[in-house]
């Protein structure tokens, strides 16, 4: 390209800070460790500066441990460089986990293209089923695809009643976000939950979360409740809800 050498130097050097090899970069790439190969042929792939990059099977010889990290770093790099990559892989795990579109082929064409929920949900054939069958939905379904969405929740007045007999009433402002909750009378603490990791304080009665809660974490916040789960879009106001039946659902790859 014609590319001065300062400038081919400073990209070295940002693209290897930018894959955690900054330290070995007097080193050649046969002198590393399998998973820093792999690092080095991310570093590459982001130094062409290309609008798309096409990685085949990149982590597919690594071992389960260092390819869970580097999928996770991929993720964030990812976010961070904001380019579109095209994985290839024959490892549905890994699929699931990396792609915003997961596409999958049969006989050297496309048969479903979807996100991750809409293929586990709703395989658009036979092939497509056999090959999700035996996926675990935990880390991939989230709160939106098993909720019961808020339009459908009993109603009184505007308050929102939850259990068999109504006896959790939840309170709304004007703009449907939850604000406090009675149980069978007596005030209850109605808690948000944290929107990265999932966690929330002890001593909860109704525990509020975000609406892409994954269902693992729905499940983690459910032994600390015994009432449903509110599910709240960015703005905080309610979407729907995530209680046992949900959950059930979710497991059997029922949708809402």
């Amino acid at each position: 390209r014609g590319t001065p050498l300062a400038e081919r130097n400073r990209l070295v050097d940002e693209k290897l800070a930018m894959v955690g090899l900054s330290m070995w970069a007097d080193k050649y790439a046969n002198e590393l460790s399998g998973g820093m190969q792999q690092r080095v042929g991310l570093a590459r792939a982001f130094a062409t500066d290309a609008d798309i990059l096409l990685m085949d099977e990149p982590f597919s010889a690594l071992d389960p441990l260092i390819r869970d990290k580097l999928q996770d770093e991929l993720l964030d790099l990812q976010k961070r460089i904001q380019k579109t990559i095209v994985f290839v892989s024959h490892d549905l795990d890994e699929a699931l986990k990396i792609g915003n579109t997961i596409a999958i082929m049969e006989g050297g064409r496309i048969v479903q293209a979807g996100t991750a929920e809409d293929i586990l949900l709703r395989p658009a054939n036979d092939y497509v089923a056999e090959f999700v069958k035996h996926m675990n939905p935990l880390n991939v379904l989230r709160g939106n695809a098993v909720m019961t969405p808020a339009s459908a929740l009993k109603r009184d007045d505007g308050v929102i009643l939850l259990g068999k007999e109504g006896q959790v009433r939840v309170t709304m402002d004007g703009e449907g976000r939850p604000v406090s909750v009675t149980l069978n009378g007596r005030e209850g603490r109605l808690v948000a939950a944290d929107p990265e990791s999932g966690a929330v304080a002890p001593y909860v009665d109704v525990i509020v979360a975000p609406v892409d809660l994954k269902l693992k974490a729905a499940i983690a916040l459910k032994c600390q409740t015994d009432h449903p789960i509110l599910l709240v879009d960015q703005l905080g106001r309610l979407a729907g809800l995530c209680d046992d039946d949900e959950i059930y659902r979710g497991l059997l790859r029922r949708g809402n």
